[in-house]
């Protein structure tokens, strides 16, 4: 990540605390753990949350085969512009709305479930009817054999989690700024 970008993700944490979660974009150590439990040989309708500078989703699509398709969602509009700008990918389609309308851009294009849903949005400070939105679509959106990965800098994410994912396994990376906790759930 070039320190311009970083610039420019710093300046967009103090200016939206509510929309962005973090101080610093995502490491490569947090990458490789949000994107571990992916099969990106299989096609994929994948769904990401809150990409911030994209370090996810730069990933996503070096790793995604050419079947596959990727639904980006963010509401900043500095990074949203910047996302937009940069990828040119015709199986990516980023919107600048918000992560509840996720069901409702992907029935535009005949999808009806997410295999995966990747989600970077903070928890910690989402007004709780939001937060509820966001995660009854998330759980309905979901294929049955889909996951729904997230990452929080702290636990209080799982009581939440919990109510809408029977299965959860927590992982941790101290290599990121702050160091992070990666929930992979399913309902499998």
């Amino acid at each position: 990540m070039s320190k311009a970008s970083s610039k420019k993700f710093f300046k967009e944490y103090l200016s939206e605390k509510k929309v962005v979660g973090a101080v610093a974009p995502s490491s490569r150590f947090l990458c490789n753990k949000m994107l571990a439990g992916i099969d990106f040989d299989q096609d994929l309708v994948i769904v990401e949350y809150g990409p911030g500078t994209g370090v996810f989703t730069d990933e996503i699509i070096k790793r995604m085969n050419s079947n596959s398709v990727l639904y980006v969602f963010e509401l900043n509009e500095v990074f949203y512009d910047a996302l937009a700008a940069r990828i040119k990918d015709p199986r990516v389609k980023i919107f600048h709305d918000s992560a509840s309308k996720a069901e409702e851009f992907l029935n535009l294009d005949n999808y009806h479930h997410a295999d995966v849903v990747l989600s970077s949005l903070p928890l910690a400070v989402i007004p709780q009817p939001i937060k509820k939105e966001v995660m009854r679509v998330s759980e309905k959106l979901l294929a049955d054999q889909g996951i729904y990965v997230q990452f929080q800098y702290s636990l209080n994410a799982k009581k939440l989690l919990k109510k809408h994912f029977r299965n959860m396994k927590i992982s941790f990376t101290a290599i990121n700024l702050p160091p992070a906790f990666v929930y992979q759930c399913s309902n499998r």
